[in-house]
């Protein structure tokens, strides 16, 4: 009896393992508020980045406004390497980083430690 439940334990660990690495549903794609020659998107960092895509028109300058929740130090830093930009995200405050979308595809940001990542869309 011990045997099949360590065998039927370890194969629901392995059915999660693969759901989680390869079979997930999609996160949802928000698009940045475009006002005038300016958008803008929020960003909350709290045990990852939500939204976790961002859609940006190309082109248009955008202003990414994080706000950090979670105090861990992974999450202390955000890291847009395709923009050029490694900024320290300070605790419960908005840190804005304005980037500009000046070419077309999908570029991940990522934390410090590089363990939490997010996509930016550019369209």
């Amino acid at each position: 009896m011990t045997e099949l439940i360590v065998l039927l334990g370890s194969l629901s660990s392995i059915a999660l393992i693969i759901w989680w690495f390869f079979m997930k549903p999609d996160t949802e794609v928000v698009a940045a508020t475009v006002n005038g020659n300016e958008q803008t998107v929020n960003i909350i960092v709290s045990g990852g980045y939500t939204p976790h895509k961002i859609l940006l028109q190309k082109d248009i300058p955008a202003k990414l406004i994080f706000n950090r929740k979670d105090a861990s130090s992974c999450l202390e830093e955000v890291i847009l390497p395709d923009f050029g930009v490694q900024r320290k995200l300070p605790v419960n405050q908005d840190l804005t980083i304005e980037v500009k979308p000046d070419k077309a595809g999908r570029f991940t940001y990522s934390c410090g430690m590089h363990m939490f990542f997010g996509e930016v869309i550019v369209k």
